[in-house]
């Protein structure tokens, strides 16, 4: 037996380990007070099966009520900093950091070693589609041992098939959001993201080590770099995964989208496929360290039907996937009338200075 058998025998045998360590974990349905046929399906990084389709009529009290957490019901444990920075942490909170704190560095090292394989023979996995299977396989793990597996439904078939090369984008509400998109897309894609998440510990890892697009705004050549990155990899097949509005929208309700997010998709003439994701800001609100609850029954995620992008404006193509993203998304994370945003931003404001009142007092 030659070396280059004895590495990709390696390669193979770390991701059966990581297969098998994804059977350990039992995946339970997420359940929505309805006849509602809400599925969880276990896949691998590599090939897919569902069993069933989904729900073609979800329950109006899911997505009219608020899973957001009574401040009084949040207990927390301590806070550290105060005012914009403040971030609490709860009992809940404390028992994620245990279950991070044991799957992350098993994770970081499977990354490593997975990394090393793939540098050395490039060749049998030129899309990192194994290294990046570890990323999706540790938020199945991570998600179920805290309880807060999704629910899915929309095109979930179609889209666990593969696609082809296409622009997938999302709501983007919590730090959660890319753990629970990542149930959901079993095809090799990549995340175009920000740049100072390659400082994040493992998840800076897997973006760096998996060749995703890392863009900086403030920097008109990274721009370019990205715009470029990104059109080679759908010219080469590879579906790309973005979050139009540009950053966590601070309260779960859906932001403006930033410029340009989807001229990738128009130059290469990909269809755009948006996915809602609801209520990770009520698991995982921006003022919190770590997840305040658990996401089962609460967590869900709608994957809308592709939208050609032949013969339209970026303009019409952000305003078909903000009506797509609209219609699946609880109302409290709606985006408010202008003249009640600026309540509520007057109230929001009244109440910080309150706060900070008292924390000098």
């Amino acid at each position: 037996m030659n070396f280059r058998t004895v590495n990709r025998s390696l390669m193979m045998a770390v991701l059966c380990l990581l297969l098998a360590t994804e059977e350990t974990v039992a995946f339970s349905p997420a359940k929505v007070s309805s006849p509602t046929k809400l599925v969880h399906s276990r896949q691998s990084p590599i090939t897919t099966k569902v069993s069933s389709a989904v729900a073609p009529n979800e329950d109006e009290d899911f997505f009219s009520k608020s899973f957001v957490l009574p401040e009084d019901d949040v207990r927390p444990l301590f806070t550290l900093n105060a005012g914009p920075k403040e971030k609490v942490v709860n009992a809940f909170g404390v028992w994620t950091l245990v279950i991070s704190v044991i799957t992350g560095p098993i994770w970081s090292l499977v990354m490593m070693v997975m990394n090393k394989l793939n540098n050395r023979f490039e060749e049998l996995d030129p899309n990192r589609a194994l290294y990046d299977g570890t990323g999706k396989v540790w938020s199945r793990v991570w998600l179920s041992m805290t309880n807060s597996y999704p629910s899915f439904s929309g095109e979930i078939d179609e889209l666990r098939k593969g696609q082809g090369p296409c622009l997938y984008v999302a709501n983007h509400a919590s730090w959660l959001d890319i753990p629970v998109i990542c149930t959901v897309l079993d095809p090799v894609f990549k995340f175009i993201s920000k740049a100072e998440l390659k400082s994040v510990p493992c998840i800076g890892q897997q973006l760096d080590g998996g060749n995703h697009i890392l863009i900086d705004r403030e920097d008109r050549r990274s721009q370019l770099k990205t715009f470029k990155d990104g059109c080679k990899w759908l010219r080469n097949g590879v579906p790309l995964m973005a979050f139009p509005e540009g950053q966590r929208s601070p309260d779960g309700r859906l932001m403006d989208f930033k410029g340009g997010i989807f001229s990738m998709a128009v130059r290469e003439k990909v269809p755009i496929i948006p996915i809602s994701i609801a209520n990770t800001h009520a698991v995982m609100p921006g003022n919190a360290l770590f997840p305040l609850q658990a996401g089962k029954g609460k967590l869900h995620v709608h994957v809308h039907s592709k939208i050609d992008t032949d013969g339209k404006s970026e303009a019409e193509l952000a305003e078909l996937v903000r009506l797509a993203l609209l219609s699946k998304l609880p109302e409290d994370q709606h985006p408010l009338p202008k003249i009640e945003e600026e309540i509520m931003d007057q109230i929001d404001a009244e109440t910080k200075k309150a706060k900070k009142v008292d924390a000098n007092a």
